[in-house]
């Protein structure tokens, strides 16, 4: 830490100011001293400290703590990023608690230990500036919420849930954005530093379960040529996100609960258990309580991946967020194949409000992708975008050709009357909901 830094000390005890303002001439830059909270709001509002070192007393004969967990509030309304450290005389450690619950950065207990305080000092400055980072790295990467109710409460979730280490579970229909979602929530949380680590767990295939997550040893077996880590040891003091969760084997759920439950892993072919730091995020299209009942889910897993359910809804629902998203996404195309400033006709938004996006927004980035691409002047027309037959009404096929045509036919309809439930979509067709989500990948859905 640099000695530009500033602190702010709020203290009546003019001993302990004089003691600190010794103490710490040489760690910052500047030392502003308060012997009573009263001129507090006015000195914020002049200077910018990068961190208050706060007493919790300053009435005589009034040891509650109370006037300091005011003053921190205070503090936060007005500067919800400034760290404080809490001073007090009094080692509570429930008063300790409420306070960094209630926001503070952390607690030092008088009389003081120099070295202690400097370094705790130290590191809520560096936190402050830490999380400054944070917000400018993400500021570029941050997901697009919209202006709508319900993603408005989704992010209201994110933004409490991101900073704890919960268990998240997130669910939504195919491309809705799950992934995103995930990394977003990785970006604001503290472990931010380190790559998230995504498994696609429909793509790992049984009998390389345990070595892909796991890891293996030399030896394990044919082409274990060498130690291993897997997955969950290089999510280490990361997020390890496991995509389609609702994909994994019955037979291979007790091994994951198992990691989970016990937070180390052993690799193939060892005996040694390794301990992982892993905050775990999960994603699936699939209703888990569903495959619960079918006996195809264990249940004791799915209450231990969900401790926090977040549901994406689909664009479909999003209807004031098409517009806002198709000009994100063209934005960035133009760029990336050297467009120029492009705009959206009338028409063309029009007809981008009325598809009903069975495809969400993975489907409208690719629509915008390929007019971008076939574009030549400087707006995108209605003529711009083609959608397949997949993509259109049933009302539009009634004249099926082909045995694959009706069967579309009959999922469109099926989905348009039950309005997205794709559970009641399922149930009125006669199949599962896995063999719905695979008709709607293989027709584009």
């Amino acid at each position: 830490m640099t000695k530009q830094k500033s602190i702010l000390i709020v203290d009546d005890n003019p001993g302990v100011i004089s003691a600190l303002k010794l103490l710490l001439k040489e760690v910052f830059g500047q030392i502003i001293a308060l012997p009573s909270p009263v001129r507090l709001p006015s000195v914020l509002r002049t200077e910018n400290p990068d961190v208050v070192l706060l007493d919790m007393n300053f009435t005589d004969a009034l040891n509650s703590g109370n006037e300091g967990l005011y003053w921190l509030h205070e503090i936060k309304r007005m500067n919800p990023a400034l760290p404080v450290v809490l001073f007090t005389a009094y080692a509570d450690i429930d008063l300790a608690v409420r306070g960094i619950k209630e926001g503070a950065t952390d607690f030092v207990v008088k009389p003081w230990d120099n070295a202690r305080l400097i370094d705790t000092l130290k590191k809520a400055c560096s936190q402050a500036s830490g999380n400054m980072k944070k917000k400018e790295k993400h500021a570029s990467t941050s997901m697009y919420w919209g202006a709508g109710a319900s993603m408005r409460e989704l992010r209201l979730m994110v933004e409490k849930v991101a900073e704890t280490d919960a268990n998240v579970l997130i669910t939504g229909e195919n491309g809705t954005g799950k992934e995103m979602l995930a990394r977003e929530i990785h970006a604001l949380s503290n472990r931010y530093a380190r790559d998230m680590v995504t498994v696609d767990m429909g793509a790992v295939t049984e009998t390389l379960f345990e070595s892909e997550l796991f890891g293996h040893k030399k030896g394990a077996f044919t082409d274990a040529h060498a130690d291993r880590a897997g997955k969950f040891e290089a999510a280490q003091g990361s997020t390890i996100f496991l995509d389609e969760i609702g994909n994994l084997p019955y037979s291979l759920q007790a091994k994951l609960l198992s990691v989970l439950q016990n937070r180390c892993v052993v690799r193939v072919g060892s005996n040694e258990s390794i301990p992982v730091n892993v905050r775990l995020i999960c994603a699936t299209n699939a209703n888990l309580d569903e495959r619960v009942a079918q006996g195809s889910f264990r249940e004791d897993l799915l209450y231990r991946i969900n401790t926090i359910h977040l549901e994406i809804p689909p664009l479909r629902e999003r209807k004031e967020d098409i517009i806002p998203l198709a000009e994100r996404f063209m934005h960035r195309f133009a760029k990336q194949y050297d467009k120029g400033l492009l705009t959206l006709s009338e028409t063309a938004c029009r007809k981008l409000r009325e598809h009903p996006w069975y495809g969400n927004i993975r489907e409208l980035e690719h629509a915008i992708e390929k007019a971008v691409i076939i574009s030549d002047g400087g707006m995108l027309t209605d003529a711009h975008f083609h959608f397949s037959r997949k993509s259109l009404s049933p009302a539009q096929h009634s004249e099926a050709e082909t045995l694959e045509d009706m069967e579309l036919v009959m999922i469109k309809r099926a989905i348009d009357k039950h309005q997205g439930n794709l559970s009641a979509v399922a149930s009125q067709l006669g199949i599962t909901r896995q063999t719905l989500y695979n008709k709607m990948k293989k027709y584009g859905l």
